[in-house]
């Protein structure tokens, strides 16, 4: 009887140990996204398609209001939980550079994706980052509006508690020749708020060409105070992101264009390079890259979806790209989900 005790005590133990070994790497995704941007739906999709591919775990973690407080308590947590992977969005740099820390430190490999910049990242001690470089999106914004005669703009900046969004800002400001900081106001998230600030800038300044907003949450708002100026198809609109709303109003010539920084990537690609990085056991990012471009399941979610990532010899970028009339059909198709 105490032979067969033994036996099972030891069968125990190593069926306690199958479930660790079966379950694969375990990563986390930490942002600073409220539960309301719907942009961010489009990066759990990647998220949730990278995990599938590469068959690991993915925990998503967000503060539901966006308050940055509890952004660095879930990633005190992820320091905590010891994952084998972590990939975070640099909201503001000097409230999160703690516990990210914390986490290189543990040994735990780090991608930061979407806010932030490749110098705040290197500074993290990160292995790259994922997005778009936020100034030259900006100005690349900028010169196709200096192109059509633009020469004033509002920037309606709804997260103006990051402050590289004051990036997208300065670059189209720089490209039309003005200061972005005299027209950038904090629009805030509440939309009749950003309406009601849009509405009386453009009321109080009619001089003003051009509006450019910085996501969705400032976008649409934004677009109701035109109308009811009577500015629609009028005045010069153009803004970061995408939503079925923004897609209409680009088909009706009521905006001039969306700057595409493809959410979806920012999703997929951190959790690929961490299993692709865990499963070859490197820390090499430019291999890890390598064996990401050429992966055949990734290549099939980029055609499908029409989409281009910039592979660089030490990173990606996942834009600017640029949604006009010309292509904003293939956009609507998949507008919330995969674009």
């Amino acid at each position: 009887m105490r032979g067969l005790v033994k036996l099972m005590a030891a069968w125990a133990l190593l069926l306690c140990g199958l479930p660790a070994l079966a379950a694969g790497p375990r990563f986390v995704v930490v942002t600073h996204a409220p539960d309301a941007d719907p942009f961010w739906n489009v990066v759990k999709n990647g998220i949730a398609d990278a995990q599938t591919d590469f068959g690991v775990t993915v925990d998503y973690r967000n503060p539901p209001n966006g308050d940055l407080a509890d952004m660095t308590r879930l990633l005190e947590q992820a320091a905590a939980r010891n994952y084998d992977g972590v990939a975070t969005t640099i909201a503001d740099f000097d409230v999160i550079q703690r516990p990210v820390k914390t986490i290189v430190e543990k040994g735990a490999p780090v991608i930061t994706f979407n806010s932030g910049s490749e110098a705040q990242s290197r500074q993290l001690g990160a292995l790259l980052h994922v997005g778009q470089p936020e100034y030259e999106a900006g100005k690349q914004a900028g010169e196709r509006a200096k192109a059509a005669g633009i020469k004033t703009f509002l920037c309606v900046n709804n997260n103006a508690t990051n402050p590289v969004s004051f990036e997208r800002c300065r670059g189209f400001g720089d490209a039309i020749g003005v200061d972005f900081k005299k027209n950038t106001p904090d629009s805030g998230n509440d939309p009749i708020e950003v309406e009601n600030k849009v509405f009386a800038a453009l009321h109080t300044h009619p001089e003003t060409q051009a509006v450019l907003a910085l996501g969705p949450t400032s976008a649409v708002p934004s677009l109701r105070a035109i109308r009811k100026l009577g500015l629609a198809g009028k005045i010069y609109f153009a803004t970061f992101d995408l939503t079925p709303e923004v897609d209409k109003a680009i088909d009706a010539g009521t905006a001039a264009f969306a700057i595409d920084q493809q959410p979806y990537l920012q999703g997929y690609i951190p959790v690929a390079l961490l299993a692709i990085m865990n499963r070859d056991n490197t820390r090499d990012v430019a291999k890890a890259c390598a064996q990401l471009k050429t992966d055949p399941k990734f290549q099939q979610r980029l055609r499908a979806y029409g989409l281009a990532p910039y592979f660089r010899s030490n990173g990606v970028d996942t834009g600017p790209g640029f949604v006009t009339r010309s292509n904003v059909a293939l956009v609507e198709k998949y507008a919330g989900q995969y674009r």
